[in-house]
């Protein structure tokens, strides 16, 4: 998502209010953006450049928020004040409308058939009598370098060329000539340059550098010049010094050159819809003719508006709201999109305005009207399905890697999906005919051509991205990638893989190497040929000549580690050795990683079964218990329904994870279905319901749910306890000595429970002691942990475990007695030795 930056100041003065940093984070969020940062200019090169850089920066607070890709009308202050005051009523959305010039011909672009080699569109337009200030200024620009990065694809779809009016005089041609013909002086530079001395001079710019392969390799390059000969501009690279404009330019002329001349119409009008507020005469902007070859006249910009139409009935049902059809059309009218209904039934007549270039669809209007609705004003509803989850093996097998490769002291990082060719081909010394990769038909940037069919370029960026944080660099990311399959139905399939980079001044082979055999050792392969694990030299361009190796588990390639290749390292504009590694997690599951669901739901009994009739005295009694009393409360009554819902509404079964004999006891107890009033409840009916053909194999109940419905007789029993009837005697009656019996034997047996010795709980625990490095003396830790005396506490046997890298972790067991000694006792103790110990972890806790 494109970000934003305005300052805050001046988007409140513009917005005629001001907000808190909370109020106004909440509006973004009801207008579909993001509140990303608040910073300053100061605070932004403080962290990137360092303080003493930051001494003279602006401290002015600047509000950094996120946009959708493709709403380019909000890529400016002009625009979002304009967006949010529409939204909050403030103002009636601007009606833009393109005008003939007051005196005088419309100015006019030619284009000449030489421009079909290398870029054949332009569009134009004037925006007459504009003032500019130094933040409208500022603005004006921003806005063509955001779009340039956005919908122009760098520069490679559509160059804007923006020129004061007054310095120039049209009519203006657009043509292409080899680059030695074409001489003038650029912009901000103080002398003329021939096009081939600034394809030169450029390839060190920072920021044109990055344009140049758009052209440098055509026979000739686009230039557009005025009827005087005067070089407006060479796009895509850079515009003439004589028309640049100024804080005093009153008339600016606006040129876009492009290879998609409907990307060409869109960005024109977004400049001049933007601004044409600062005309003399506001919303309004002078049109321009352009000419083609073929001698065919075209008037820009268009800034057309369309109508749509919709049913209301379309939009509460998808969004999930019900509410009427003029009360839609006054939400879509708040997100610019002005809409009535017309009567006819439930329709809503919806008009696209020029700056709404993202509104393609029926349900781009729909989801308009479900952000001014506002998300959290939707009611929550429950799904009409029901399904059994269950973690995937590839992505169990992923978490819990996770966790240790960061306990190794790597950190994770996670990158796109979707790449350049150049990252996964050139850059890695690599042939993109060999690579397997995805490539997307239609990209919309450069940045995002394929599939990624390797996590390395990723990674490697990433450090390119934070190379002043301090060194070593050490990072992994597991995640998939995509390769073409021909025995898949898509042609593709992704395949889950493990990739580390060290990046230090020195290349780190043998930590990476480390991080293999303890990735292995958690996966619990050995280091021996065949069963297990070994490497092996080996051949691969991305890596230096005989620092690189193969990974064989169980005779079966898996991956590649070794020392990155020079020319490597500098393609991602790095500086310094950096050692990689990258496996295949897939093998270490033992099957398929696509393995489907071990139990499938019938949604509704489908086999008829048949049984042999018996007499009514042969068949075996009902297993139905006639009882319908549970902890719950009574199932014949709503009171004992709504309590057994609730108790379901985070859980799915009875006990655990799974369906046991306790959810078929308690789908017994209850009389009929219940009333969908319940949903939890007959979300788990319906799916106990399913089980009937297997309820006999269901694990047995832990806990009893269902009561009996009368309590059951006592019965004598020779335990200690219950050897004494409490309640009842052969001679008892209803006088006065029948009580006196009971009160004795009541005190009889509470003198004898008295006597017994009171249960002492115990728990038996297993911590893990782990020392500071691998020079930690691990017998004197011993020493010192057992030397720990509290009462209730007896130590047991104890043992040293690798963890990796040569370090040892003492595992050791006792047995504490709860009331006396508690886990956070027994670590405060161990870690008071802190000379010797690094951190104490619980690994097993079990009552006894």
């Amino acid at each position: 998502m494109p970000t934003v930056g305005v300052k805050r100041d001046l988007l409140f003065k513009a917005l005629g209010r001001t907000y808190t940093d909370e109020e106004f984070d909440e509006l973004c969020f009801e207008f579909g953006l993001e509140l990303d940062e608040i910073t300053s200019e100061k605070e932004i090169i403080s962290r990137e450049q360092g303080d003493s850089k930051a001494s003279g920066a602006s401290d002015t607070i600047l509000y950094k928020i996120d946009v959708p890709a493709n709403r380019y009308d909000l890529l400016c202050l002009e625009g979002l004040v304009r967006g949010l005051q529409v939204f909050k009523n403030t103002l009636e959305a601007p009606r833009y409308r393109r005008v003939s010039p007051s005196s005088g011909e419309p100015q006019k672009l030619v284009i000449t058939k030489e421009t079909a080699a290398v870029r054949p569109h332009a569009v134009a337009a004037v925006l007459r009598n504009i003032t500019f200030t130094q933040e409208r200024y500022d603005s004006f620009i921003e806005l063509q370098e955001k779009l340039h990065q956005n919908i122009c694809r760098k520069r490679s779809l559509v160059a804007i060329g923006t020129h004061d009016l007054d310095t120039i005089s049209g009519p203006f041609t657009y043509t292409a000539k080899p680059p030695g013909d074409i001489s003038f002086k650029p912009l901000n530079q103080t002398k003329e340059y021939t096009a081939t001395q600034l394809m030169s001079l450029y390839k060190t710019d920072s920021h044109l550098r990055h344009y140049l392969h758009i052209i440098e390799d055509k026979p000739v390059y686009p230039v557009i010049y005025d009827s005087n000969g005067i070089v407006l501009s060479m796009p895509p690279i850079i515009n003439g010094d004589h028309s640049k404009i100024t804080l005093k330019t009153k008339n600016v002329f606006i040129e876009c050159t492009a290879t998609d001349v409907t990307k060409a119409k869109i960005v024109l009008d977004m400049m001049v819809t933007m601004f044409s507020e600062y005309c003399s005469q506001p919303f309004t902007v002078e049109e321009a003719e352009v000419v083609y070859p073929d001698g065919k006249t075209y008037k820009y910009p268009e800034l057309a508006y369309r109508k749509e139409k919709l049913s209301s009935e379309f939009i509460n049902r998808k969004v999930g709201i019900n509410e009427s059809t003029e009360k839609i059309a006054q939400l879509l009218t708040r997100m610019c999109l002005l809409s009535q209904a017309t009567g006819v039934g439930d329709e809503i007549e919806v008009e696209i305005p020029p700056t709404r270039s993202d509104i393609i669809h029926a349900c781009d209007i729909m989801e308009d009207a479900a952000m001014a609705y506002g998300f959290n004003n939707i009611p929550r509803t429950t799904p009409r399905t029901y399904t059994v989850a269950n973690q995937f093996p590839l992505n169990k097998l992923t978490e819990l890697l996770r966790q240790d490769l960061a306990a190794a002291g790597f950190t994770e990082a996670l990158n796109f999906a979707l790449c350049s060719q150049e990252d996964i081909a050139e850059k890695l010394a690599k042939k993109i005919s060999e690579t397997k990769a995805v490539h997307i038909s239609n990209p919309k940037t450069a940045e995002f051509q394929v599939a990624r069919t390797t996590l390395l370029p990723g990674l490697l960026k990433t450090i390119a991205a934070n190379r002043k944080m301090p060194l070593p660099l050490k990072l992994f990311e597991i995640s998939d990638v995509v390769l073409k399959d021909e025995t898949k139905d898509v042609g593709a399939r992704n395949s889950r893989r493990f990739c580390a980079v060290y990046y230090n001044k020195s290349p780190g082979f043998e930590v990476i190497h480390g991080l293999l055999d303890r990735t292995m050792q958690l996966l619990e392969v050995k280091s021996v040929r065949g069963d297990g694990y070994h490497i092996q030299a080996a051949d691969d361009s991305t890596f230096f000549p005989g620092r690189c190796a193969e990974i064989f588990v169980r005779g079966k390639s898996v991956g590649r580690l070794g020392v990155l290749h020079p020319d490597v390292i500098n393609r991602f504009e790095l500086t310094m050795p950096c050692s990689a590694l990258e496996m295949d997690i897939e093998p270490f599951l033992g099957h398929t990683a696509e393995t489907t669901l071990t139990h499938d739901v019938p949604m509704q009994e489908v086999i008829k079964h048949t049984f042999p009739t018996q007499d009514a005295s042969s068949q075996p009694p009902s297993s139905r218990p006639t009882s319908t009393k549970t902890v719950f409360g009574d199932m014949s009554t709503p009171a004992g329904l709504k309590a057994l819902n609730d108790f379901l509404a985070e859980k799915s079964y009875m006990e655990g994870f799974a369906a046991s004999q306790a959810d078929t006891t308690v789908f017994d107890a209850i009389p009929s279905a219940p009333s969908p009033t319940f949903c939890h409840l007959r979300r788990w009916y319906n799916h106990i319901k399913s089980f009937q053909r297997e309820r006999a194999s269901l694990p047995s109940a832990k806990s009893q749910f269902v009561l009996p419905a009368t309590p059951p007789a006592l019965t004598n029993n020779t335990s200690d306890d219950d050897d004494i009837d409490l309640f009842g005697s052969d001679d008892e009656d209803d006088g006065a000595e029948a009580a006196r019996i009971k009160e004795q034997r009541l005190a009889e047996y509470a003198a004898k429970k008295s006597k017994k010795p009171a249960l002492v709980a115990k728990s038996s625990i297993l911590l893990d002691v782990k020392p500071w490095d691998d020079e930690t003396d691990m017998g004197k830790l011993e020493e010192f942990v057992r030397s720990i005396s509290m009462d209730g506490l007896l130590w047991g046997q104890s043992k040293l475990v690798p963890v990796g890298y040569g370090i040892k972790k003492l595992q050791i067991g006792c047995v504490v007695e709860d009331d006396k000694v508690g886990t956070d006792l027994l670590e405060e103790a161990i870690t008071a030795f802190e000379e010797y110990v690094q951190s104490v972890d619980v690994a097993a806790f079990n009552k006894i």
